[in-house]
């Protein structure tokens, strides 16, 4: 077997077994407030700035828009946002967040850095490393997003 193809030398299986690991972590901090992990990620991009609409909280997630909708629509659903066609392009549809959507903010504020800290606190890695690690991920998604 080539070394080259060998599991242990993969760094996007480390990449993609992290990844799942830590939304793994996510997932019992977000079922307390009934939400997934991909509409934590929209709702992240909401609570920056509210009033977007689908092709620019698809293209921060960097998402296709049809991978998006969907999710929208269950979000909808729950109540906690809303889609309206845009004013100066009706085929454009901008997203809110409805009362609720804006509630769970502090809500999660509430919860996720907390436990999220606490399913890390083994974890060598501290402050400065977290700052250091998220720039180097950013270095190998902004090289391979330019592909």
């Amino acid at each position: 077997m080539h070394v080259e193809l060998q599991l242990d030398n993969q760094l996007c299986f480390r990449l993609y077994a992290a990844a799942r690991l830590v939304t793994q972590a996510y997932t019992p901090l977000l079922n307390q407030l009934g939400i997934t992990y991909p509409q934590y990620l929209v709702l992240m991009v909401l609570w920056e700035s509210d009033n977007q609409p689908v092709n620019d909280i698809a293209h921060r997630l960097m998402l296709e828009t049809n991978t998006v909708t969907p999710l929208l629509q269950r979000m909808e659903k729950q109540g906690i946002l809303v889609r309206k066609r845009g004013s100066e392009d009706k085929r454009q549809q901008i997203v809110s967040l409805t009362e609720k959507g804006r509630d769970l903010e502090e809500q999660a504020y509430a919860i996720i850095p907390q436990g999220i800290g606490k399913e890390l606190k083994t974890c060598p890695l501290k402050g400065n490393d977290y700052v250091n690690l998220a720039k180097e991920l950013d270095s190998i998604i902004d090289t391979l997003k330019k592909k």
